[in-house]
């Protein structure tokens, strides 16, 4: 049986003010930025509607502190793109530094992560140092991507009694994430000055969601149609 590396009967944990907020590794790739923010602002609409209080929490590349180590970063993992339901959107009025599994309990509803090499890492199933392993067994998210810009592909796995397994994805090719009423997929386009094929959300219905420039353009394409100047309104 393989033993845990967790410290137990610790009377004083850090919180997220103790710990480093970075493990100082470089941004894998210049795709990854924009394509965080682009989850993020796509999603907005959605979060309203789920959290009219604004009670929930999205990292991006952030560490999920999961278990105490010397030295700290080596007990955390950093999701390229997370989102927790039902928390405070900040602590003791501060924005996180990241988020301590001890301090708030309640497991991201989905991880994803972004792959720049052969996936071998976000696939790694070694006890209490793969990154699969870690996010199956101690992090818990009910839901885990692993997408590659390379392959054009994402594959969703769903927490089901204590392991992952793997969804199938739907006619469209998308894959449903109930709980947020959303889907999750490949969209091939320009986003910023990137031609690539995005990893992005669905509605439930199959309607893309849309950024918030993207919003934006539609309106003014609309006014056009009607023969509005957008510019002069």
């Amino acid at each position: 049986m393989v033993s845990s590396p967790l410290i137990s009967g610790s009377t004083s944990l850090p919180d997220h003010t103790q710990l480093p907020e970075s493990d100082g590794t470089f941004v894998k790739n210049f795709q990854e930025h924009p394509q965080s923010l682009l989850l993020t602002d796509s999603i907005h609409p959605i979060m309203q509607q789920l959290h009219p209080m604004g009670d929930y929490c999205i990292g991006q590349d952030s560490g999920i502190y999961w278990r105490i180590m010397d030295p700290p970063e080596r007990g955390a993992e950093a999701p390229d793109w997370f989102y927790v339901p039902n928390v405070p959107a900040t602590l003791d009025g501060q924005p996180r530094r990241s988020y301590v599994l001890w301090q708030e309990f309640i497991a991201p509803l989905i991880v994803l992560e972004f792959v720049s090499g052969n996936g071998a890492e976000e696939r790694d199933q070694t006890p209490w140092t793969g990154k699969f392993w870690i996010y199956e067994q101690v992090i818990r998210p009910a839901f885990y991507g692993i997408y590659e810009v390379q392959k054009a592909s994402v594959e969703v796995y769903r927490h089901v009694e204590n392991r992952f397994e793997f969804v199938n994805p739907n006619e469209q090719g998308h894959y449903p994430i109930p709980p947020m009423g959303v889907e999750l997929g490949i969209w091939q386009g320009q986003y910023q000055n990137l031609n690539l094929p995005w990893l992005r959300w669905w509605d439930s219905q199959g309607k893309l969601l849309l950024t918030g420039e993207e919003r934006a353009n539609r309106l003014a394409d609309k006014l056009r149609e009607l023969g509005v100047d957008p510019d002069k309104v």
